[in-house]
């Protein structure tokens, strides 16, 4: 099977699953980004917006939230699990546990844990690879713009070729400033 039938096959696999297990379930994807699509860089983030970590917590709160192991461990010990969600973490790795996370296998299984506790969203937090499987069946996306240039290893997916509209823009015209001086903008996109 070519690397492209491949990606498709699996892109409609997870779309069905999403279809079926999720009974309706919103699948979202929620990220910030800097220039050139940067999410991290060595296992962490490579600048400090609270605004933005405020606008993540407003998001995801009361929902559940799917992650990769390896943003499941760059998250600050305090903040593991992320209270007042269910965390969701897909691993390849079957004995793993972590005392207040779900383990799945699968990004497919992921949506099965997350639609069997009646919730009508999700919100896949990261990390890119994890993004990469789960934007061919998100529903929502919400993106926090950085107006930084840094280097990085993890890279946002790119969305800008499969008709997501732009529903709200955070300001409208220009950016906001965080108290920590970086600019960033929110928006929100459905399709």
């Amino acid at each position: 099977m070519s690397d492209a039938a491949g990606a498709t096959w699996a892109a409609d696999a997870v779309r069905a699953a999403a279809e079926s297990a999720g009974d309706g379930l919103t699948v979202g994807l929620v990220w910030a980004q800097a220039h050139g699509g940067v999410i991290g860089a060595e296992g962490g983030i490579p600048w400090h917006v609270p605004e933005d970590l405020a606008h993540f917590k407003a998001v995801t709160l009361e929902h559940p939230v799917i992650m990769g192991r390896k943003t499941w461990d760059s998250l600050p010990e305090r903040f593991r699990p992320l209270p007042g969600r269910l965390n969701i973490v897909v691993t390849r790795q079957p004995d793993w546990f972590a005392e207040g996370a779900e383990r799945a296998g699968s990004l497919e299984e992921a949506l099965s844990l997350a639609s069997a506790g009646a919730a009508a969203e999700a919100w896949v937090m990261g990390g890119g690879e994890l993004y990469r499987a789960a934007i061919a069946t998100a529903d929502r996306l919400e993106v926090t713009e950085i107006d930084l240039a840094v280097d990085g290893d993890a890279h946002a997916p790119d969305w800008s070729g499969d008709d997501w509209v732009v529903d709200a823009r955070e300001p409208s015209d220009g950016w906001l400033e965080s108290r920590t001086g970086i600019r960033y903008r929110f928006l929100s996109l459905s399709r």
